[in-house]
């Protein structure tokens, strides 16, 4: 034992200052290197890099996951069934029924800004929408038809492109090119309405033609229903191209007719293109008729109807809404309605009013959007920010109480107020269908894990630690070297006692007892 206390003296005695200095230098740039990882992948991932791999991988070797399996029959795992089954549902990403032209719009912005708008991701959605719309089983049945086919696969845009062009040198009257050159190469909102007016001729002869076979066999039904969903979309985007030139009415009424025309297409949301268009013309009371219909219970909400009917009643008092006087005289029967359609709107999207109040920078929306999520806000507000700017004291009531929502759900993923509770999925599909450039926000607002606080004080401790011993090598190593030789005179001594104890087992009862106290009283005055 004197030997290995002899050698660590040794060893101590010839370090110097500057392995000190090197020591705790290397220490402190390591655990800063830590923590900004952690920092990084935190608000990449939302979560903490170190607790995910505990969780992952050292939980399950050290047993912790056992106590956890439930049989497959038990109510713990009946109901964490349902919880999946209601997070699926609640996760489910929808066309934005407002997006934009991918030629005149989004392609124009990346030649402006060098930036790419739409993620993979949502691209990737909507070429299985257009495949979902535009085909059938039947295509093989038309050459033009089998080519578009392979277009709408095609990852490539000119690719895309260069098809849609050998579908017309086979059949000009080929409703689906067209609609493809509209969307991706019209690089103006006018070249693209006169695409789509003329794949809206070639689709009402498709049409026609297909419900005269409509009953011949399940394979014409079939071809039928592509035809419908083509002239639909055809006109839903004349309307949309007629709302973007200013022929607002002839929008409205293009809309009117197709919501007429097809009311089995409600998951279109057609309507949600009318109350934006109606909003524009500040044609109130016709707004408050579609809200009236589809604001119902048993349909699906989204942040336009929701936003729309709170901002439809702000607009009864928001011009004489003051929160001095509504503070000393109370607020009236119709603010009162007012705060709480903003309430309940806020409950359903909570990312809305920071764009509304231009707190938040808003991008060009997606075409895919997640239903009270961010990617939704932006998609609401990219639109109808206008209209509330028009309505005076508006965004003044939304800022005065669009907060006051929270209190009223103080944990909002275990229970809503009006609504189910928010789904804890919102923050990963958003970052799968918003573009890399644009900050997601998050609700709740997660608190930072404990593994950032950890590495964060490890790295400040040990910087401090550095800067302290290039400052004072020579103290700093002194001290070092006292704390050392302390920690090995206390084992030292710890083991001449375990070797004095192995000596007493050999001597008799008596004269052990006295040997033990005795070394029990040195080891206290030590």
């Amino acid at each position: 034992m004197a030997d290995g206390d002899g050698l660590v003296t040794v060893f101590l005695n010839s370090l110097t200052p500057k392995f000190y200095v090197a020591l705790t230098g290397t220490s402190s740039l390591i655990s800063g290197l830590i923590f900004i990882f952690e920092w990084w992948y935190f608000h990449k991932h939302g979560t903490s890099f170190i607790e995910q791999v505990s969780v992952s991988h050292l939980r399950p070797l050290m047993g912790g996951t056992e106590g956890s399996i439930s049989e497959p029959g038990s109510p713990s795992s009946s109901r964490e069934s349902e919880t999946g089954r209601q997070n699926l549902s609640e996760c489910k990403v929808w066309r934005n029924p407002l997006n934009l032209f991918r030629g005149a719009e989004y392609r124009r912005y990346t030649w402006v800004t060098g930036k790419e708008p739409l993620t993979y991701y949502d691209m990737n959605l909507s070429a299985q929408d257009h495949q979902t719309f535009f085909t059938c089983d039947t295509d093989f049945l038309r050459p033009s038809d089998t080519v578009m086919q392979k277009a709408w696969r095609e990852r490539n845009p000119p690719a895309r492109i260069k098809a849609a062009y050998q579908a017309l040198e086979l059949n000009n009257d080929c409703a689906t090119a067209y609609v493809l050159l509209a969307e991706e190469e019209a690089t103006t909102i006018v070249d693209a309405e006169r695409l789509f007016k003329q794949a809206l001729k070639a689709g009402e002869t498709i049409y026609r033609r297909s419900q005269q076979c409509q009953h011949q066999s399940p394979q014409h039904e079939a071809q039928l229903r592509r035809d419908t969903n083509v002239l639909v979309y055809i006109k839903r985007r004349l309307a949309m191209c007629a709302r973007k030139l200013g022929r607002i009415r002839e929008a409205v009424k293009i809309m009117r007719d197709l919501m007429k025309e097809f009311p089995p297409l409600t998951m279109l949301n057609i309507h949600e293109n009318l109350l934006e268009s109606l909003l524009e013309l500040q044609a109130y009371a016709d707004v408050q008729a579609v809200l009236a219909k589809y604001d119902d219970i048993s349909l699906p909400k989204s942040a336009a109807i929701c936003y729309t009917a709170a901002l439809l009643k702000t607009r009864t008092v928001s011009d004489k809404f003051s929160p001095e006087t509504a503070s000393r005289r109370g607020l009236s029967t119709a603010e009162i309605n007012a705060v709480e359609a903003i309430h309940r709107a806020v409950e359903f999207n909570p990312h809305v009013p920071k764009y509304l109040l231009e707190m938040k920078s808003l991008i060009l929306p997606p075409e895919h959007i997640l239903k009270r999520g961010d990617s939704e806000a932006i998609a609401y507000a990219f639109f109808h920010l206008q209209h509330w700017k028009r309505i005076e004291g508006a965004l003044n009531l939304l800022q005065c109480t669009w907060e006051g929502t929270f209190r009223m759900i103080p944990y909002p993923l275990e229970k809503g107020h009006l609504f189910y509770p928010y789904p804890s999925c919102t923050e990963t599909a958003d970052r799968e269908l918003l573009p890399p450039f644009h900050h997601v926000s998050v609700y709740p607002k997660k608190e930072l894990p404990f593994f950032i606080h950890f590495t964060a004080g490890l790295c400040s401790s040990t910087a401090m630690i550095a800067l302290l011993t290039h400052q004072f090598p020579e103290i700093m190593g002194v001290f070092a070297k006292a704390n050392t030789m302390e920690k090995v005179g206390w084992e030292s001594r710890a083991g001449s006692t375990i070797h004095g104890l192995d000596d007493a087992k050999k001597l008799s009862l008596s004269e052990r007892a006295r040997f033990i106290g005795k070394r029990a009283l040195h080891v206290t005055n030590i």
